[in-house]
């Protein structure tokens, strides 16, 4: 009895052997890898021209984003470091109606706010659509601004206090900006005020509007 169970168990663990072998087996034979079957003390993995060659476009791509990262980071650095003022803005634009057109009417069921950020730097607005924009999306010469004043707050959909306040261009383009930030609006107004030459608009009244 001992011997049939001593060969038993040796079978048992043939078994489990082989079983372990194949599993090994599947695991080097990975559709990516491919292993030789060199004699030598060390396997060694061989890949094909074209894996080769992906992993070449890998590593430049890589490379080619690193570097695009870096210059985002050194252009923003340097904005941050020659501006008077920046930040994140809510933006939408608006036309002033011409003497003798009928007035324009805002439609007040489109939320068209959009975030910009905004960078008050020498003579003109630069308007970016991120921060780590290599180019601004748009401009304002502040030479072009010939009012600028406070908008009553307003109540976004987010249920958010939101402040704000215009520029208007002698072109009759309006930029309309907001902020949650009372202090950030505050700011800006002060800030184009004094580099536009132009005077307070005075308290503003502080109506909740929805929008």
């Amino acid at each position: 009895m001992i011997g049939i169970r001593d060969k038993s168990r040796s079978h048992s663990w043939s078994i489990r052997g082989v079983m372990g072998a194949a599993s090994l087996m599947n695991l080097l034979t990975l559709p990516r890898l491919r292993w030789s079957s060199s004699t030598e003390e060390d396997d060694k993995i061989v890949l094909t021209k074209a894996e080769v060659e992906a992993l070449q476009c890998e590593i430049a791509d890589a490379e080619e984003r690193e570097t695009h990262l870096k210059a985002q980071l050194e252009n923003l650095d340097e904005v941050l470091r020659s501006a008077w003022l920046s930040g994140y803005l809510y933006i939408r634009t608006r036309w002033t109606a011409l003497p003798g057109e009928p007035p324009i009417i805002d439609d007040e069921e489109v939320d068209d706010w959009l975030p910009r950020f905004v960078v008050l730097q020498g003579s003109y607005m630069y308007y970016y659509i991120k921060s780590t924009d290599l180019s601004p999306h748009d401009t304002t010469l502040l030479s072009d601004i010939v009012e600028v004043g406070s908008l009553p707050s307003f109540l976004q959909g987010d249920q958010k206090t939101r402040y704000a306040f215009y520029i208007l261009t002698y072109h009759g383009l309006r930029f309309e900006c907001s902020s949650i930030s009372k202090i950030q609006v505050d700011s800006w107004l002060r800030a184009l005020r004094t580099d536009c030459k132009l005077e307070s608009d005075g308290a503003a009244p502080d109506d909740s509007l929805k929008l």
